[in-house]
């Protein structure tokens, strides 16, 4: 055989050696989801895995998205950058504009370094293989930007043959949908409503509680999930030499959560388990953004951080974050704009459209948050206590500042409190500094037409008994009503057209 052969064919064993030496890396990204398991203290809910996956790995108790809504937080995710900066902090906008070519998905990086990239569906109902960024792009396919935008290899299933692979899989059973009764139906031993600790803000009523237990259900549904990951992992030899990272992609979606600045709607779980190299049990209280998860996956990967990002790895001997900056934009049909900032101790949150208020009526969220119609109904009894009635007074401040050591649900509001001037006036200003240094490339703006606008206005005019349903706090069934409503104009349209024959 010839010389060079040999010599090509051992290049490609090593290089084909060292690829499997590079760890595979799987990012487990549960929808909408605060620091409800059990590991971080939460009552009445059982995470065996995640338990697990805890005690054998590391868990950040700090964790912070740019944004609490799910678009723009991935968005930010996938680019390693403030959302803000790429002009993609307006939800569901966009899709139709490229990414500035200065910016690349994350993957982009992994595929270089010779990754597979797999977006997995272990998703409840089959649904999952979620993306949600808000710039031009393809789940499938290759990648430069400016005619091809694909940010994944392949689909669901990681194989020995795709080593080294990163694997973004998308745990949908915590986000709102209609499947939540039937999973709580099937569970054999379905969180009681008892049992759940409710926060301070919201009421205490047989309706919240039981929405709380059946969140909680659904978390339990997702730990079982990612038990039969592991399961597959370890079938296919493939356990020891695989990290997991497990997040949610924005906060729990119920009142002060999802679509807020407070800490629900902010403040993520991440566990990062890799027993071959991480020290279990380990407890890290220091100050993480979600960017800071995008440049570990690189950092584990061995690939180089590309110095446009704003992520640091997080094993890094000279890792320190002192603030993460959120931000709050459009939402569907409510533009918003509020911005805030994060330390270990406070949290200033800044609402410039302070007439919005917090329970603004937005159309998505009628359908999922029981909690908010049977409040509203509290409030206007005045059966609410004082932190309780903030949300639903016809106005927002225009700051907000909170002690969250000694105040962590944030129910106190210092911004007023001529003691706190200094601290107020310092985080007012690193706000700006922020803003300032999160410019976005473009002010190109393409929202998507939110469809549950013209499904609760047909639900009002069409169907009063399930809407007098819903503002008793029943969830009436979103995505089989938009089903219906679509059948039914089809069939409107389809009429006018013949008679026009």
């Amino acid at each position: 055989m010839n010389k060079s052969v040999i010599t090509g064919l051992l290049l490609l064993a090593q290089t084909a050696a060292f690829a499997q030496q590079k760890p595979n890396i799987i990012w487990l990204m549960a929808e909408d989801m605060s620091l409800d398991l059990e590991c971080y203290g939460m009552k009445a809910v059982k995470t065996p895995v995640l338990n697990k996956m805890a005690n054998e790995g590391v868990r950040f108790d700090h964790c912070y998205v740019t944004n609490s809504i799910c678009s723009p937080s991935r968005s930010s995710m996938m680019v390693g950058v403030h959302q803000l900066k790429i002009n993609a902090q307006n939800h569901r906008s966009n899709r139709d504009v490229p990414l500035d070519t200065h910016y690349k998905p994350f993957t982009s990086y992994l595929r270089q370094a010779g990754y597979t990239c797999i977006l997995g569906n272990h998703a409840v109902m089959g649904l999952g293989r979620k993306i949600d960024v808000n710039f031009e792009h393809e789940s499938i396919g290759e990648w430069d930007g400016k005619t091809k935008f694909g940010i994944f290899d392949k689909y669901d299933t990681f194989e020995k043959a795709d080593q080294p692979f990163f694997a973004q899989i998308q745990l949908l059973a915590s986000h709102r949908g209609d499947w939540w009764n039937g999973i709580r139906a099937q569970s054999a031993h379905p969180v009681n409503p008892d049992s759940v600790q409710l926060p301070a803000y919201m009421a205490d009523h047989p309706v919240t509680r039981l929405d709380w237990a059946k969140y909680l259900d659904q978390i339990e549904y997702l730990d079982n999930e990612i038990g039969g990951i592991f399961k597959e992992l370890a079938d296919k030899g493939m356990a020891d030499n695989t990290i997991v990272i497990f997040i949610g992609d924005n906060g729990r979606c119920n009142i002060r959560g999802k679509g807020y600045l407070f800490d629900p709607g902010l403040h993520i779980p991440l566990i990062v388990y890799y027993p071959k190299a991480l020290k279990g049990g380990t407890v890290r209280n220091d100050v993480v953004c979600s960017t800071d998860i995008t440049a570990t996956i690189l950092d584990f990967a061995g690939c180089k951080v590309p110095e446009y990002m704003d992520g640091q790895p997080l094993f890094s001997k000279d890792f320190k974050r002192d603030y993460v900056f959120g931000a709050r934009d459009l939402w569907d049909e409510i533009m918003e704009k509020s911005r805030a900032v994060t330390s270990a101790d406070w949290k200033y949150i800044r609402n410039d459209k302070p007439e919005i208020p917090y329970d603004a009526h937005q159309a998505y969220l009628e359908f999922y948050r029981p909690a908010v119609h049977i409040m509203r109904k509290l409030y206007a009894e005045g059966k609410l206590n004082e932190a309780q009635k903030p949300f639903f007074m016809p106005t927002k401040p225009a700051e907000e500042l909170y002690d969250l050591k000694n105040d962590p649900q944030e129910l106190h509001n210092l911004a007023n409190n001529t003691k706190y001037a200094a601290q107020l006036n310092r985080l007012r200003a690193k706000t700006k500094a922020f803003e300032a240094s999160n410019k976005a490339v473009s002010s190109v703006f393409h929202p998507e037409d939110p469809g549950a606008t013209e499904v609760l206005a047909w639900v009002k005019k069409e169907k009063p008994e399930l809407y007098q349903q819903m503002c008793d706090g029943v969830e009436i069934g979103l995505q089989t009503l938009t089903k219906a409503y679509k059948a039914k104009k089809g069939n409107k349209n389809g009429k006018k057209e013949n008679n026009a024959e």
